[in-house]
């Protein structure tokens, strides 16, 4: 892939949320239930399998004392701008450019559309995973519901794919140059060990690590080396068939709670910012 810049320049806001969608409602509901947290790790992970990402992550983030805090402003990022208002949208872009800036390589296009593709590709095979298979159908539709989280990242128009087909080429072809080094090793141990985090999180870290490390390409597991061998994949398995089972009998209404519940909480981050 060749990298391309966009030189800084401040994102479209209006083309950093998703344009009216009419009564789409499977698209609404699709987009925002939230069973595609669960696949939160496995993104992280993937996104870091890139050297550039990896390096960036590492010397500017900090997984191993927040990681809870890391997940909640990624979801607040996607759902704003993918659910929420324009001015969502401009709040939660300007967030991240805002972190992104001392960060080396975070302007450029190729990482940036890499981290949309894993968002949206985690997306589906959690919903895979754990609720039902995605028609093809809705799945271009979910496509291009998330080319927006890209445009927001200075992906310039244009370079997100239009079909299912040109996403699964590209996604083929990325993850074939993917490349595991130490920086991403080390990210991974704060993220799957923290040491710091709540007592909640580290209780639930044992089955993060399973459903994070199940959830992987082949490919890039291997290149972790991380152990998969049969009393992983059964370990894998009983706890996807637990996670869809208490989906099943999870309301709709409430696994599409915390969408509105975390942008109320950025539009509170945003005016106590703003008021100082």
């Amino acid at each position: 892939m060749t990298s391309e810049r966009t030189g800084g320049s401040a994102p479209d806001v209006r083309r950093a949320s998703s344009p009216p969608r009419g009564r789409d409602r499977v698209l609404d509901r699709f987009l925002a239930d939230s069973t595609p947290v669960v696949a939160g790790g496995r993104a992280i992970l993937l996104q870091i399998a890139d050297p550039v990402v990896a390096a960036g992550v590492r010397r500017h983030s900090d997984f191993a004392r927040r990681p809870q805090q890391r997940l909640a402003h990624t979801l607040m990022y996607i759902y704003a701008v993918m659910l929420g208002s324009p001015s969502d949208a401009a709040i939660a872009t300007s967030f991240v450019h805002r972190a992104h800036a001392p960060v080396t390589g975070a302007d450029d296009a190729d990482r940036q559309l890499w981290v949309a593709a894993t968002l949206y590709d985690s997306a589906l095979r959690a919903h895979e995973a754990f609720g039902d298979p995605v028609p093809q159908e809705l799945a271009q539709r979910v496509l291009a519901a998330y080319e927006p989280i890209g445009v927001a990242l200075r992906v310039p128009a244009g370079r997100w794919p239009d079909s299912v087909a040109a996403f699964e080429r590209y996604w083929t072809g990325t993850i074939a140059g993917l490349q595991v080094t130490d920086d991403a090793r080390a990210v991974v141990r704060d993220l799957l060990h923290p040491r710091f985090a709540p007592l909640w999180v580290r209780a639930a870290m044992p089955l993060v690590r399973i459903v994070t490390v199940g959830m992987l390409p082949d490919a890039v597991r291997a290149q972790y080396g991380f152990a998969w061998g049969p009393r992983e994949r059964r370990r894998y398995a009983r706890v996807t068939a637990g996670v869809r089972r208490f989906r099943a009998v999870v309301p709709g209404p409430l696994r599409r709670l915390p969408g509105p519940l975390l942008l109320r909480q950025m539009r509170r981050i945003a005016k106590q910012y703003l008021s100082h």
